[in-house]
Formats: structure tokens, C-alpha cells, sequence
């Protein structure tokens, strides 16, 4: 095909090429007066206002110029004579790559629901939403390589199909050759897996983290950014059955440590999205504003969207202990209204509602907890020395909870100590034999070490300020949803 120039390139590097013939290529966003064109080719939020004469170009031709059509066009740039752009592309050219029928296309010039948009996963990049969230999604993406690499972190990329459960859930999606139907059996009835293809039960991973562990053992600082599944019946905003995570892993870490990096990689992902995707953010910020307009306004947000990013990345994290979260809770005016819908209790994980409060409304700024009862997390976190002001064992364990979405990271000091640990997953019924490389870990040349991991979508969804995950990831599975 001849020689394209990004819509991108043309408006923002306009000065030397007015007068010139360019070729453009895009999707219609608008056809207006038979005259005016609204260009995207998915390079800007903006668009390229391509100007026709209709006595110059066939009738029947810009009878084809529909919404979402796909054209292109050649002709000269200028300087525009109108107001809102400031350059525009007179056609002398114009050839359509790809129609759209009006009557047969689902999708149409105007606001359009969400739930609607999700069934049309293939079209819905195409609208100014989508394309914002999905360019913005490209931006933390690279962010977060970015910021490991110039760190000194390196890049692990551990297995999608494991023989471990690193979260003790058992919430897992299973991977096995064997025929569902009839799969072999053993002698007392069991499902014979030294027949399947890796002679063991085998599951889609939860999490990269005790392999990762492996890598940090013996290059010091890793992180991996993959796929990772939750067969958890969640239907709600916040869940995924398939979702990306981020897990850094540090040697020679402690809690303190963990939070200081938690919170440092928070605000460069916050950041680099202001400097660097102002247009996207922007519109995501109207297009808030103007969904919020007909609500109460206790449901209104307190901030902008933009405002709240900036808000995060001025501001230090709070920091609090699970006791002292507890505390604050239970002397709360809604605890003591009976507003909350879960028991506020030392022993018990906070929900969302709990986690909501203390951000949104007591301190009003993300907030770090850290030393959470030991019998609520996994095997494989630090347990705490014995601490006078709080009841019961407690185990070096921190969750980053930001506005509007509650937990958007995850993660603890790791037990370093054999015999300790050994005790923990004997009281967690977590078999030695499955993890033996994990105990080697700490038997020959273990130490310190802490890391995290961060739920990619949910840190789209706060930057982006959509209100439900299923908008931030191209292609969503949740429970009865595998489309596309």
C-alpha cells in the first residue's frame, strides 16, 4: 500500500508539512454536511478533520463514508480556517478500505452502555472510551518494564501451567490431557494422574511468586508480569477469572523495605500516565464528570479523576497496622450505626466496604496495612516476633488499598527460617513433599527477602477511573464468559 502518515504525526508535527500531499488511513468517527470527515486511525485521542467537496468525488463513493467505515485519503494539508482543529486535510482522493452498513453494523454514533459495549468486545476499542483506556493500558504497561529495568530488576518469566497452589486457595483451573469422561483410575478409585501428560495434577498458575523466589535467591532483584487465573465464582466489579500480575521479589528485603518500593512503583505508574497520556486522561476525566452529573451527591467522587492521581503521587501512603485498622473501625460511625455489612472482628480480613472507609473517608489517601493475623494468610509469610499490643500471632503481610478500589497490592516479608516455616505449612496442611525445592530455598544459602504483587487491571482501572474491571482488559473471563 503507499505510504501512510499517522493521524498522530499530523497533529502534533503539523508545521512542516502544510502545503504538502499526504496519505491518511482511519476509521470515520463523524460525517457531517456531506463535507466534513472525523478521522482516527487509533494513534490519538484526537481526530484529523478531512475536508470533501462532493462535486469533486463521486456521489456514490461518500454514499460509503458510514460510521466506522474504513478510508483512505489523500490530499493536502492546510492550515484550518475553522475553530477546534488547527489543520485539515482537503481530499482529492478518497477510497474506502472497508464499509460499514449502517443498518447491518451494531454500533452507532452515540452514547452507548457498557454491558452493551462488552458484547461487542471486537468494535468497542474503536470508540473514544476504549481506545482511551486501551492506549493508557499500553502506557502502564511499559511503565512498569521501565521502571524495573532502570532499577536493576530482571525480568523472570515463570510458568503458566503449575503443580503449586503459591495462595493455599484451591481456587484453581485444572490442566490435564486425561479424558473427563472416563479418565483412568487407581486401585482405590482415584483419578490415575501418572497417566496425564505430566504424571501429576497440574493447574493454570495463581501467581508467579514462589518462583519467583527461586530467581531472587540468586539474582538479587526480579519481577515477573504475566497471566495468572482464579477459578473464584465472583461476579463483581473488581473480579477476573484471568487477570495479569505484577510480582517483584527482592533479596535482603524486610516489610519496610516492601512498602517503601510498594508505594515508589505506584507513584512512577501514576506518573508517567500524567506526563505522558494527557488527552486520554483528560476525557476519561469529562466523561466522569458528565456520568456523575444526575447522581446524589454522596455517591459523587470527592475528586476529578486527574486531580485524584495527582492527589496519590504528592501525598505520602498511610500507614497503619491490621490492629490498628481494626481499632479505627470498630470506633467508627458506621461500625457503631450498624452500616457495615461485615462483622468488624481482630481475626477476620477486612472486605472491601472496611478497606473503603479508612482510604476514602478517615484518611482520604491510599493507606498501607501491614501485620495481619497469621491465620488469615498464606504459609509462606514472615511470622512476627512477639509483639505486646497485639493479640494472637501476626505475620509480616502488607495490602496497599487505594480509592474507589480497595486492595490493589498485595504482599509479606517471606519466612526465611526452615523451621519455621516447616511449622507453617504443617498447621496449613500444606504438603512438604510438593514444595521440597521451596524448603531447599532456605536450607542451603536462604535469607531476608520480601516482594509483593500488584493486580495489573486494578491499577488500570484506578488510573483510567473505569468503574468496572471488565473495561480495562481487551477480552474478560469471568464466570460464563469466554467470548472472543
Amino acid at each position: 500500500m503507499s505510504k501512510r502518515t499517522e493521524i498522530k504525526t499530523v497533529l502534533t508535527d503539523f508545521d512542516s508539512r502544510i502545503g504538502q500531499e499526504i496519505t491518511v488511513m482511519g476509521w470515520v468517527r463523524a460525517f457531517r454536511s456531506n463535507r466534513f470527515i472525523a478521522l482516527n486511525d487509533g494513534t490519538s485521542m484526537n481526530n484529523l478533520q478531512v475536508v470533501v467537496d462532493f462535486e469533486q468525488l463521486d456521489e456514490q463513493l461518500l454514499k460509503q463514508v458510514h460510521f466506522h467505515a474504513c478510508i483512505k485519503v489523500t490530499g493536502q494539508l492546510v492550515a484550518s480556517q475553522g475553530a477546534g482543529q488547527d489543520v485539515e486535510l482537503l481530499a482529492a482522493k478518497l477510497e474506502i478500505l472497508g464499509g460499514a452498513n449502517p443498518e447491518e453494523y451494531p454500533m452507532q454514533p452515540k452514547a452507548q452502555s457498557m454491558e452493551f459495549l462488552r458484547e461487542k468486545a471486537h468494535f468497542r476499542m474503536r470508540t473514544n472510551t476504549f481506545s482511551a483506556v486501551f492506549r493508557i493500558r499500553h502506557g502502564i504497561a511499559y511503565a512498569v518494564h521501565k521502571y524495573f529495568n532502570d532499577n536493576g530488576y530482571f525480568y523472570l518469566h515463570t510458568p503458566i501451567i503449575t503443580g503449586s497452589d503459591a495462595e493455599g486457595a484451591g481456587e484453581m483451573f485444572h490442566v490435564t490431557t486425561l479424558d473427563p469422561a472416563n479418565p483412568p483410575r487407581t486401585e482405590d478409585g482415584a483419578v490415575d494422574y501418572s497417566q496425564d501428560f505430566f504424571e501429576k495434577p497440574t493447574n493454570l498458575t495463581v501467581s508467579g511468586q514462589l518462583q519467583a523466589e527461586i530467581g531472587a535467591l540468586a539474582l538479587g532483584k526480579v519481577y515477573t508480569f504475566g497471566p495468572t487465573f482464579r477459578a473464584e465464582n465472583s461476579n463483581t466489579s473488581r473480579h477476573l477469572a484471568e487477570f495479569w500480575m505484577i510480582e517483584p521479589e527482592v533479596a535482603f528485603y524486610d516489610i519496610f523495605d516492601n512498602m517503601d518500593l510498594a508505594e515508589d512503583f505506584c507513584k512512577y505508574l501514576i506518573n508517567h500516565i500524567l506526563e505522558h497520556y494527557p488527552a486520554e486522561l483528560e476525557f476519561l476525566d469529562s466523561r466522569i464528570q458528565k456520568l456523575e452529573q444526575n447522581m446524589p451527591k454522596e455517591q459523587r467522587r470527592a475528586m476529578g479523576l486527574i486531580e485524584t492521581l495527582r492527589f496519590v503521587v504528592d501525598n505520602d501512603f498511610e500507614r497503619i497496622t491490621y490492629t490498628e485498622a481494626v481499632n479505627i473501625l470498630r470506633s467508627s460511625k458506621p461500625y457503631k450505626k450498624g452500616k457495615f455489612e461485615y462483622e468488624v472482628e481482630w481475626g477476620k480480613d477486612l472486605q472491601a466496604e472496611h478497606e473503603r472507609f479508612l482510604v476514602e473517608k478517615k484518611f482520604k489517601k491510599p493507606v498501607i496495612v501491614r501485620d495481619y493475623p497469621a491465620e488469615i494468610k498464606a504459609f509462606y509469610m514472615r511470622m512476627n516476633e512477639e509483639q505486646e499490643q497485639i493479640p494472637g500471632r501476626t505475620v509480616a503481610a502488607m495490602d496497599v488499598l487505594f480509592p474507589g478500589i480497595g486492595e490493589v497490592i498485595g504482599g509479606s516479608q517471606r519466612e526465611e527460617r526452615l523451621d519455621v516455616l516447616k511449622a507453617r505449612m504443617a498447621d496449613m496442611n500444606v504438603p512438604e513433599e510438593e514444595l521440597w525445592w521451596y524448603l531447599e530455598l532456605r536450607k542451603f544459602g536462604g535469607c531476608p527477602h520480601a516482594g509483593f504483587g500488584l493486580g495489573f487491571e486494578r491499577m488500570v482501572q484506578f488510573i483510567t477511573g473505569m468503574g468496572n474491571i471488565r473495561d480495562v482488559i481487551a477480552f474478560p473471563r469471568t464466570p460464563g464468559n469466554a467470548e472472543f
